[in-house]
């Protein structure tokens, strides 16, 4: 496949996963949310790092975008549908810290010890929970 094709492919499913996740978050339960997080891949696919890495990039990408205006937890959440999609076991991570005299939360998705998605602002937070498979 030309390498124009796969960064349309990859924008293009981005871009369907990022709106999804947006108004999943905005419409639905978060009980409801974290389940669909929470679940694993049907199968894995030990041999697709390479996809690893167009995933992080289309859905930075797009979540960059003024129009779509995508906030940690939509990508966490685009992201890890998109690598379960591939059979790739992920973990999205829910943290807190504190900001000032408020709380403020984060979202980030984790692959083994490796943060893919969120990870700028990621240490200052403190874990509170994780959804997902075991990420290899």
């Amino acid at each position: 496949m030309k390498l124009k094709t796969r960064r349309r492919k990859y924008l293009r499913e981005a871009t369907v996963m990022l709106a999804t996740a947006r108004m999943a978050v905005s419409w639905l339960p978060a009980s409801r949310v974290l389940a669909w997080a929470g679940r694993a891949p049907r199968r894995i696919n030990r041999f697709s790092q390479d996809e690893v890495g167009w995933v992080t990039w289309s859905v930075e990408t797009i979540g960059d975008k003024q129009w779509m205006k995508a906030l940690c937890l939509p990508r966490a959440l685009a992201a890890q549908a998109m690598l379960r999609r591939r059979g790739i076991a992920s973990r999205l991570c829910l943290g807190v810290a504190r900001d000032g005299e408020a709380l403020a939360a984060h979202a980030w998705l984790e692959l083994g010890r490796e943060i893919v998605v969120g990870g700028a602002e990621t240490p200052r937070f403190q874990r509170l929970v994780e959804f997902g498979g075991k990420a290899a």
